[in-house]
């Protein structure tokens, strides 16, 4: 889902020729039903493996090398490719930031600078704070990989959908962070970068269970929307559908 910073946060899904406000769908019943596959990458219709990709592509494709999800194995900054440097070049070798969000716990992330707010809303945090901006991929990624020795790198979805969050102030927590910093890293450190956002989501009642919804095992489902967190739909009855983590699932939505 797209994404609009506002009070509160507004959601739209994007269709080839349309969008849908899933904000107005609030209260309502929704049914989501599962039609097939549909790579993003190659457009095949070809079973999912992962992140939206089919198997073949997920192991070819520059979009999902190990870098992504492992920024300081990048190495574009050096001329060096891992699948193919063009594309990584344009990718890791601009502006990141690394910041702390608040969404269960205080956990700390990486992020193109271009990708602020969007990625804190994405990850369903009600707070977040930019922490310091480097030049590339590499810096952020070694400076997350020594932060992770104090905080979290994932978030506890369940705990952030139910609304059991720390009660923390994320400026406090990023002034006890200088020491923690890789040594090339500490000159971007910047005390007064200030970037603070609060968020806060269109939900009207908050689970006391949750439940993903499958749609390899569960192709049809039906129920009255609640909420709207992260990339998750939140239904009456606990259930909640992550539309990010079925990426490459082709269905059809009744309203």
């Amino acid at each position: 889902m797209q994404t609009e910073l506002g009070n509160p946060i507004q959601y739209y899904l994007v269709f080839e020729n349309s969008f849908l406000q899933v904000n107005q769908l609030l209260n309502k019943e929704i049914e989501i039903s599962f039609v097939g596959y549909q790579c993003l990458n190659c457009s095949k219709k070809k079973k999912i493996y992962r992140q939206g990709f089919c198997y073949d592509c997920f192991y070819s494709s520059p979009a999902v090398g190990d870098w992504i999800m492992r920024p300081e194995l990048s190495t574009a900054h050096l001329g060096i490719a891992d699948r193919d440097l063009d594309y990584e070049t344009r990718v890791q070798v601009q502006p990141h930031v690394v910041y702390l969000a608040l969404s269960s716990e205080v956990k700390v992330g990486v992020t193109r600078k271009t990708q602020v707010p969007t990625r804190w809303i994405d990850q369903g945090a009600c707070q977040a704070v930019s922490i310091l901006e480097v030049p590339n991929r590499y810096l952020a990624g070694i400076t997350e990989v020594e932060l992770k020795k104090h905080f979290v790198d994932k978030t506890n979805w369940r705990k952030m959908l139910q609304n059991e969050v720390l009660d923390l102030d994320l400026l406090t927590e990023k002034t006890r962070i200088f020491d923690f910093l890789p040594e090339e890293v500490k000159p971007y450190f910047n005390a007064d970068l200030d970037e603070h956002v609060i968020l806060n989501y269109p939900v009207l009642q908050r689970p006391k269970k949750v439940t993903g919804l499958n749609l390899d095992k569960t192709p049809n489902y039906k129920g009255k929307l609640i909420g709207i967190q992260g990339q998750y739909l939140i239904f009456e009855d606990g259930t909640v559908f992550n539309v990010r983590s079925n990426e490459g699932y082709v269905v059809d939505i009744n309203v």
